[in-house]
């Protein structure tokens, strides 16, 4: 989720950052590059083995395409967070928020719009506006996440999303409930990893400690090695063109991790705090390198146009940092918030700021998960994930639209399912195409495409079906079946005019998709909803950084 939106996306960044995650003792404190104290020896054998083998990286390293593996299914949520219990303050909090709630809703009852969306939104900000102190954090979230969900059903119901057949769905990513955990370790994995540390060939510096440890153990649990499966599998879909490109944006390989650790390479994850696509931007950082929102397109959602901003956010964070083990912590919880804990601590390394506590939990925890991943997928037979049968990737051409067009019209044309060209263009929130939008069908397609449209008048592109006349049907039995008139019927191919003949194509009128002024989501398990209330509000805590 882009800047602290990744795994904790920004809509809590406030949030977030007030609950600095506890490091768990034992912890390696390896040489690392100190920008205004003098380093700290290592203090155990392990952790100067561990330092030992920790290489140090000024630039980007020199690319090639090397082989790492990733993704598929949605696993159930892994567990339940602790429950903190509220402090007076927080109830008073919750309280507020949850009288303007009702008030909002007793305007919506009586129709009043927009006064009941002013009072939801308080009810939002009066939660965001908590105050940095841990031991609220937890609880504050659950029942932000809860009144989102309320407020979203009202969005949905009333307020003028949700009004066509064909709702958006999100989807929710496997691994973020695992970055509030505390896994234990096996003292038998530490010579295995060890080794594999010194012998893994990697582009992206490999170093291990008690907290990398414990996510291998974690992941090599039976829940964690089927979600750790299930998104390698589904990677397959992405794999070459991720790859592909974190070459061309000078970005090592392994980095592919981090998607999996952001949205386990689901193209449509949601963060509750307004983070979208499989590199969970938010949209004023997604705006920043390029990626669109549209009443029609979001192109957070498309994973070529998000792996290549991915990427590039990924370089200039390493450029700022000089370490891509604090570019991947400033990805999470964003690079304001690496800076000021390097400012404030004196150190420029993320395992002495995990030790000081200078990060936010997730933060803390969102490194050494990726590079426990890392490890794993590079040492495949070790851990029993060898054999992996990834998804195929995914073929298309791209054809532009010279006028809005509906995707079950394409979907006719091409006699393929919508839910393939769906498949394909992830981006769209509705079942239309924009003009200019490169529309993605399956390969060896545009040409069949581009001809069918053709006749296809561009007016009539946005609504129309077709129907493929049968034996004995007429125009007038079709316009009775469509109720519609002769007059509407348009032929598309075959014969024209009164007499049909069998497999002729008739452009038919159709209810028009209409492209709302704001998309909203529709759930469906195991989905996040986000109402525009949280989502400004979510905007409005990440303007800050």
């Amino acid at each position: 989720m882009i800047h602290s939106h990744t795994l904790r996306t920004a809509a809590l960044v406030s949030i977030t950052c007030l609950g600095l995650a506890s490091c768990t003792t034992g912890m390696r404190q390896e040489t690392y590059r100190n920008n205004f104290l003098p380093p700290s020896a290592p203090q155990t054998e392990v952790e100067e083995a561990s330092a030992a083998s920790a290489p140090a990286t000024t630039d980007p390293p020199a690319l090639t395409v090397a082989a790492v593996s990733h993704a598929r299914e949605i696993p159930n949520f892994l567990l339940t967070p602790p429950v903190v219990p509220p402090r007076p303050q927080l109830d008073q909090r919750i309280r507020r928020a949850d009288e303007a709630f009702e008030a909002g809703r007793r305007l919506y009852q009586q129709g009043e719009v927009n006064a009941a969306r002013v009072q939801f939104d308080r009810a939002i900000e009066m939660l965001l506006a908590s105050p940095e102190s841990a031991p609220d954090r937890l609880m504050m979230e659950k029942k932000l996440e809860v009144l989102v969900d309320r407020i979203h059903r009202y969005d949905v119901e009333g307020m003028g999303a949700g009004e066509d057949e064909e709702s958006f769905n999100y989807d929710k990513s496997p691994l973020k409930e695992i970055l509030e955990l505390t896994f234990p370790i096996d003292p038998s994995l530490k010579n295995k990893v060890l080794a594999q540390v010194a012998a893994t060939v990697s582009q992206l510096p490999l170093e291990w400690n008690d907290e990398v440890l414990r996510y291998i153990n974690f992941f090599s649990s039976d829940r964690g090695k089927r979600t750790l499966i299930a998104g390698l599998q589904r990677s397959g879909r992405y794999r070459d063109m991720i790859l592909r490109i974190l070459s061309e944006e000078g970005v090592p390989q392994e980095l592919i991790f981090l998607a999996q650790a952001e949205s386990g390479f689901l193209p449509r994850a949601l963060s509750h705090k307004a983070a979208a696509g499989m590199w969970q931007f938010v949209a004023w950082r997604g705006n920043e390198y390029g990626l669109t929102q549209t009443p029609y397109a979001d192109e957070r959602l498309d994973p070529e146009k998000a792996t290549r901003a991915g990427a590039r956010h990924l370089r200039d964070l390493f450029h700022q940092f000089g370490d891509w083990y604090l570019a991947m912590a400033a990805y999470n919880c964003g690079p304001g918030c690496v800076s000021r804990a390097v400012e404030r601590t004196g150190f420029a390394d993320f395992w002495e700021l995990r030790r000081r506590n200078a990060l936010p939990r997730e933060t803390t925890n969102y490194v050494p998960l990726i590079v426990a991943m890392t490890l794993m997928v590079k040492n495949p037979a070790d851990y029993g994930i060898e054999g992996v049968s990834f998804e195929p990737p995914l073929q298309y051409d791209a054809v532009e639209m010279t006028s809005v067009t509906s995707l079950p019209l394409a979907a006719d044309l091409l006699d393929v399912p919508v839910t393939s060209l769906r498949e394909l263009n992830p981006a769209l929130l509705r079942d239309v195409a924009p003009a200019a939008y490169s529309l993605r069908v399956p390969k060896g397609n545009a040409l069949l495409l581009r001809s069918a449209l053709e006749p296809i008048p561009t007016q009539k592109r946005a609504s129309g079906r077709t129907h493929r006349v049968q034996g004995g049907e007429t125009l007038a039995s079709i316009a009775k079946r469509y109720r519609t008139t002769t007059a509407n019927l348009l032929p598309i191919s075959g014969g024209s005019g009164e007499v049909l003949q069998s497999g002729d194509l008739l452009l038919v009128p159709a209810a028009p998709v209409v492209a709302k002024k704001k998309v909203r989501t529709a759930s469906r398990k195991p989905v996040r909803k986000v109402a525009t209330s949280a989502a400004r509000a979510s905007q409005h805590a990440y303007d800050s950084l």
